[in-house]
């Protein structure tokens, strides 16, 4: 990274120093040199790109990008019935945002445009051929037709991902919430001011509740995704057993509960572990209980009634897959086995999960991150209730960190907590991934089962 950037400016000064006039004044006018020398499509391609981006400033981009700092200082106010408009504090930072990728992009472009001049003038002064423009519009499909197959895809990403979570971690350093509401309240920065409040675990603080909540996400994570995987590879292991009739059924009836729409069998399930649901009221009837048992009342019941509900959800997909990797096993090692005397056991811990670990470890990272921000199950469970005076900010006691996020945005409003929650959800899922895919047997030793 170092060494690119030395050799970037590098390439500057020897443009300026070595460079004649046309290489020089197309530092201010970019696509000049090119223009001179008969590249006219390149040329003019260089100098429409620069005309348009000093059009975006001084039309639209300066005047967002010069109150970044500020975020705007004239609010909007009513005047008897008139509306006297003023700065927009989501708008700037929306905008204001944009402009910098804007300014960073022709920089870029610039760059481009003065290395080009500078390795034509290479070519002329050796005396070698410069490449005409039909030679310049083939390359764009042959030797760089790389750059125009994703020139469309990568400004997508730019503008419709990299750019929201921009936005999203610039939030997080500002007071935007329900009482600073752009255009009528403005919202300013406001430094690390949210990021200690979260971690702070005084009275004021919201530190106690995240804790909680993270902890709660960690141990979630943890049992939806061990659980399911191993119960799901036990499964699968039966149903592919010698001597099991009716595999086709057991698969099938399996498979079905994947085909039904989760939101449908999650809502279901709720009403069924109601107090008056299926559940309490056919054991009320029964005689087995004197009252409904509270499923999703006490913490502790709901949390365990959760990670159990996972499980017949999440059961069907890990069968489906080990079914065709248990498949993949040679047969002869469970023969060599066999005759050496091993247990069922015993070849199941040396052969079968060894091989499944080695396979899956990936699968089970991956697993493992989506649970962390499994939004479904515990928002059409429980809505993350029950709720509890000492957590802060509406926070449940079945919340994870991405359905606390949610409701802060959504029922809160409260966007600069909800951004900093946005954060610490990436940070925990990368130290998480980071983490646990350096351990993975897949990634030390790729030969281990070749």
């Amino acid at each position: 990274m170092g060494k690119g950037i030395i050799r970037i400016f590098q390439t500057i000064g020897a443009a300026f120093k070595e460079g004649d006039f046309r290489c020089r004044i197309s530092f201010l006018l970019m696509g000049f040199g090119q223009l001179l020398r008969g590249q006219f499509v390149k040329g003019a391609a260089f100098m429409l790109l620069e005309g348009a981006f000093i059009k975006y400033m001084v039309s639209f981009g300066a005047r967002y990008f010069s109150k970044l700092s500020t975020l705007g200082t004239v609010a909007t106010q009513k005047v008897r019935r008139k509306t006297i408009y003023g700065d927009n504090s989501f708008l700037i930072l929306l905008f204001g945002i944009l402009t910098v990728f804007v300014i960073l992009a022709f920089a870029v472009l610039w760059y481009l445009n003065v290395k080009d001049n500078y390795e034509i003038l290479k070519l002329v002064r050796e005396g070698k051929k410069i490449p005409t423009n039909k030679e310049n519009l083939a390359s764009l499909f042959d030797k760089n037709f790389d750059k125009t197959l994703l020139a469309l895809p990568v400004t997508g990403i730019f503008v419709f991902t990299v750019l929201p979570i921009v936005f999203m971690i610039c939030v997080a350093f500002t007071n935007y919430d329900k009482n600073h509401q752009a255009p009528t309240n403005l919202f300013t920065w406001v430094g690390l001011e949210n990021f200690e409040h979260l971690l702070s675990f005084g009275s004021s603080g919201m530190g106690r509740t995240f804790a909680q909540v993270l902890i709660w996400t960690l141990v979630w994570a943890f049992f939806a995704t061990f659980l399911d995987y191993f119960l799901g590879l036990a499964v699968a292991i039966l149903i592919n057993k010698k001597g099991i009739r009716f595999k086709k059924l057991w698969r099938t009836l399996l498979v079905v509960t994947i085909a039904v729409p989760q939101f449908v069998s999650l809502l279901y399930v709720m009403k069924m572990f109601a107090n008056d649901g299926l559940i309490n009221g056919y054991l009320m009837k029964w005689g087995w209980i004197s009252s409904p048992i509270q499923f999703w009342v006490d913490p502790m019941l709901a949390r365990i009634t959760i990670i159990v509900v996972n499980i017949w959800i999440g059961i069907p997909y890990m069968m489906l897959i080990a079914t065709g990797l248990l498949m993949n096993i040679p047969e002869d090692l469970y023969e060599s086995a066999r005759i050496d005397g091993a247990s069922g056991w015993q070849m199941f811990r040396k052969i079968t999960l060894p091989y499944m670990l080695f396979v899956t470890g990936p699968f089970l990272l991956t697993q493992f991150t989506n649970n962390l921000n499994n939004f479904n199950v515990i928002y059409l469970l429980t809505q993350g209730k029950p709720l509890s005076m000492k957590l802060a900010e509406n926070a449940g006691n079945t919340d994870l960190l991405v359905t606390w996020l949610y409701k802060m945005t959504v029922l809160d409003t409260n966007y600069r907590m909800a951004a900093v929650i946005g954060i610490m959800v990436f940070i925990v899922t990368a130290v998480v991934s980071l983490v646990v895919y350096n351990m993975l047997p897949s990634v030390r030793d790729e030969e281990g089962f070749q």
